[in-house]
């Protein structure tokens, strides 16, 4: 889990309040949390088991529901358990600092858990004569990996910038009229440097030379990605495999063909 750390900030140290920080915060307390949930279930942590809920059948007044009753069956898996084990992992060693910093770290870490608690999703399955469904066991599940990320990035998207409170142990947004972040939302508190030029000290390669979209109006399109310096397309002959066919059994064939590819890269 430390080498994992060591990735996002061993070689370029953290400290600065940016959204890209507060990013990185968020999915990195997440990952603790997904890895140490998935590994519980599996039996693969020691300390901890799956979460084992009573069984109990969900039943409601008058004539039973097409889909039949339904019961807690199984392992489902245990959140809590890998949010104890994120927060064992990260939050302790901040407990005793209210400084701007650290709260805004702490708060990053808690946005990175819920975006997977709060998806937590129900997955059943169905057990009856001849394939009906007059039982269903059901169990919880978190949510795959990609989606939790892809939920985060939105919340990058829409990060609150925030300042001190006045009480000096929390933060307020900047500004009036800004709606206060609630706890799934990501904040930080200083304005992201520029990334356009490389910079060694921040660890950014600048964008130059970088494969841009050149129909894109968003953050990957050329407009923006090379920042106002303009970018060039070319076509560049690449294989790929076509026209494929299943041959029974088992096997694909493929043929090679050339494609021209249009490449658009930032100057």
């Amino acid at each position: 889990m430390r080498n994992l750390i060591k990735i996002f900030y061993g070689k370029f140290p953290v400290v600065t309040d940016t959204r890209e920080t507060g990013f990185v915060n968020a999915i990195i307390a997440a990952g603790i949390t997904f890895q140490v949930t998935r590994a519980c279930t599996k039996g693969e942590q020691i300390g901890c088991s799956c979460d084992k809920r009573k069984k109990k059948k969900q039943k409601k007044k008058g004539p039973p529901l097409p889909e039949g009753d339904w019961e807690w069956d199984g392992c489902g898996e245990n959140i809590e358990f890998g949010i104890k084990k994120s927060k064992d992992f990260l939050d302790t060693r901040y407990k005793k600092r209210s400084d701007m910093k650290t709260l805004v770290k702490l708060h990053n870490y808690v946005a990175g858990r819920l975006a997977i608690k709060n998806h937590m999703r129900t997955e059943c399955k169905c057990h009856g004569l001849s394939g009906s469904c007059t039982l269903k066991t059901c169990t919880r599940k978190m949510p795959p990996f990609r989606e939790v990320g892809n939920r985060l990035k939105e919340r990058f998207d829409g990060a609150a910038k925030v300042i001190a409170g006045n009480d000096g142990q929390s933060f307020m947004p900047e500004g009036e009229t800004i709606k206060p972040p609630g706890k799934v939302d990501l904040v930080y508190s200083e304005e992201s440097p520029l990334f356009c030029l490389p910079n060694s000290t921040l660890g950014s390669f600048g964008t130059q030379g970088r494969v841009c979209n050149d129909t894109s109006q968003g953050e990957e399109g050329c407009g923006i990605l090379c920042c106002g310096r303009g970018f060039d397309t070319h076509y560049k002959e690449v294989q790929t495999s076509c026209n494929c066919t299943f041959i029974y059994c088992c096997e694909v064939k493929c043929k090679t063909c050339n494609i021209n590819m249009r490449i658009s890269t930032c100057l």
